[in-house]
C-alpha cells in the first residue's frame, strides 16, 4: 500500500487556517481520498489534556522551556497515535499547525532559538516530516483583531502585541529559510485562498 501524505497548515493566530482546513478536507473527500483532520496541540486524548494545560490563562508563570517541551510532548503523542497509523494506511492527514509553529512561537517569539526548538521536535517526530506545508500570512494586527472578535483569548493569544509582532516576523523569516513552505497571502477572500491551496496540491501526487 502506498504511504499517505501529511499536509500542514501554518500561520499566525487569526490567519484563517481552520477555515481553509475545513474547505480542503471537504475538497479531498469529494475527490475520493480518505482524510484525517487533526490539530496541534491536541488531536488525541492525552494531547488535548496537554493543550488545556498550555493554553490555560491561569498558567501565566509557565516557563518558556516548559511550554516548548509540552508542545513537543503533545506532538509526539499525536504522531504516534494518529498521524503515523493514518499515513501507513495510505490516508491524507491535514494538520492545523506543525513543527514550524513551535520554531516560530517558542523558538523565535519566546527567544529559545528556532534551531534549538527544531532539534527538540525532531526527537518528538522520530523522523517524520510534512509532505506539504502551507503558510498563510497576514499582519499580526489583523490576526489579533479577528481573534478578539471571535472568542476569549487563550494564554498564548494574550501574550501581548510585541509577542505577536515577533511571531509575524518569525513566520516571514522561516518562509525565507525553508523552500518546502508554500506561502499563501491571507489578505484575500476565503475562496481565493482555497483556490491557491488546491492549485498547489494539484501539482504533486497525493
Amino acid at each position: 500500500m502506498e504511504r499517505g501524505r501529511l499536509i500542514a497548515l501554518e500561520g499566525p493566530d487569526g490567519s484563517g487556517k481552520t477555515t481553509q482546513i475545513e474547505l480542503l478536507e471537504k475538497h479531498l473527500k469529494e475527490a475520493g481520498y480518505e482524510v484525517i483532520r487533526t490539530r496541534e496541540p491536541g488531536g488525541t486524548v492525552i494531547s488535548e489534556k496537554i493543550r488545556e494545560l498550555v493554553l490555560d490563562n491561569d498558567n501565566y508563570d509557565m516557563s518558556y522551556m516548559c511550554e516548548a517541551l509540552l508542545y513537543a510532548a503533545s506532538r509526539a503523542q499525536l504522531v504516534s497515535e494518529v498521524i503515523e497509523p493514518a499515513l501507513s494506511l495510505g490516508k491524507i492527514v491535514i494538520c492545523d499547525r506543525f513543527i514550524f509553529s513551535s520554531m516560530v512561537y517558542q523558538g523565535i517569539a519566546r527567544g529559545l532559538g528556532a534551531e534549538r526548538i527544531k532539534s527538540i521536535n525532531e526527537v518528538a517526530l522520530d523522523g517524520l516530516e510534512a509532505d506539504l506545508i502551507f503558510m498563510i500570512t497576514i499582519p499580526y494586527e489583523e490576526g489579533l483583531k479577528r481573534k478578539r472578535m471571535q472568542k476569549k483569548l487563550d494564554r498564548l493569544e494574550n501574550s501581548g502585541n510585541e509577542f505577536h509582532k515577533k511571531v509575524f516576523q518569525g513566520y516571514l523569516d522561516i518562509c525565507k529559510k525553508y523552500d518546502k513552505i508554500e506561502v499563501i497571502d491571507g489578505n484575500r477572500s476565503v475562496y481565493e485562498i482555497h483556490e491557491d491551496i488546491i492549485n498547489t496540491i494539484k501539482k504533486i501526487e497525493l
